[in-house]
């Protein structure tokens, strides 16, 4: 069975953004949560540009500094990058890597702090 199409449809599904970025920064998939977040931007326009074109020096650096941390140790996937008070999340960067373990991207993680307010199996609310 090929679990490609089944991945995908996780992270389209997923309500957090999600952009993968291979390692010269390219965006290679936004999910659509993502082009809608980023709509101002360009949204889906943004796959195939340099994600360090969307951040400032500083926050470039840093990115880059994660990405040669990730390549250090096939132990290091995941890192704590910013608590956005706003959003009530916590941001991170993870690793992406092939079968053998050879990073081949990042992305960024948002976990949400808010509790659920839908009641349980909500059929109602859950209507998209």
């Amino acid at each position: 069975m090929e679990l490609s199409k089944f991945f995908k449809s996780v992270i389209d599904m997923d309500t957090a953004a999600v952009v993968l970025c291979d390692l010269s920064h390219e965006i290679v998939y936004m999910n659509p949560a993502a082009a809608e977040r980023y709509k101002k931007s360009g949204g889906y326009a943004l796959v195939g540009k340099s994600l360090l074109d969307c951040h400032s020096p500083s926050g470039n650096e840093k990115i880059i500094q994660v990405v040669k941390w990730f390549g250090e140790s096939a132990e290091n996937n995941r890192i704590y990058t910013f608590y956005n008070e706003k959003e009530n999340k916590d941001v991170y960067m993870i690793a992406l890597r092939d079968e053998d373990g050879r990073l081949i991207g990042y992305y960024e993680k948002h976990e949400y702090r808010n509790r659920e307010t839908a009641d349980f199996y909500d059929y109602v609310s859950n209507k998209q």
